[in-house]
């Protein structure tokens, strides 16, 4: 089976890339298909994270195990495509370069039969250039309410000290 999947830079830009890859491929080539798709040298560091309809970031698959002691996480060299995405599981964030913090929706839009004689990954199409630098992300102060919500926390003030739970001399 082919999966024909759709990332999108998070940018206000529209930057997408449209691939094909065969289902059983690793999520290794997926990462390598995404890195070259979108022009990049594919030597940083970077990972997958499953993902739900309101692209939360869930269960890492990492390019390499990088955790200490019993912890471990999948990777995506051991990790083959259709076991981390399929029909009711189509969405995953992919970040790539951790300085830069490239940051990818990915969601498979369609599965398919392979065409003969085509060789996969297949870039399928290519909208918008990509920026220089990587897009700087927004980061809001949330807090939950006391029925569990969140909330913006637009009068959080870091410098404020006076009504923080705590004594700053401590030590």
């Amino acid at each position: 089976m082919i999966y024909r999947f759709r990332a999108i830079l998070d940018t206000h830009e529209d930057v997408f890339r449209d691939i094909e890859i065969e289902a059983s491929s690793t999520m290794e080539d997926f990462h390598n298909a995404i890195t070259q798709a979108f022009g990049f040298a594919g030597q940083e560091m970077a990972s997958f994270y499953v993902s739900n309809e309101i692209w939360e970031q869930g269960e890492e698959i990492a390019l390499f195990d990088m955790s200490e002691g019993g912890d471990t996480v999948r990777t995506m060299s051991e990790t083959i495509l259709e076991d981390a995405v399929w029909a009711e599981q189509p969405r995953l964030l992919y970040v790539y370069d951790f300085l830069s913090m490239w940051t990818f929706m990915v969601e498979l839009a369609e599965i398919t039969d392979p065409e003969p004689g085509m060789p996969y990954p297949n870039l399928m199409y290519s909208h918008g250039e990509i920026p220089e630098q990587a897009p700087e992300k927004e980061f809001i102060a949330e807090k939950i309410d006391g029925e569990g919500n969140f909330e913006d926390d637009e009068d959080f003030d870091a410098d404020d000290y006076e009504d923080l739970d705590f004594d700053e001399n401590w030590n």
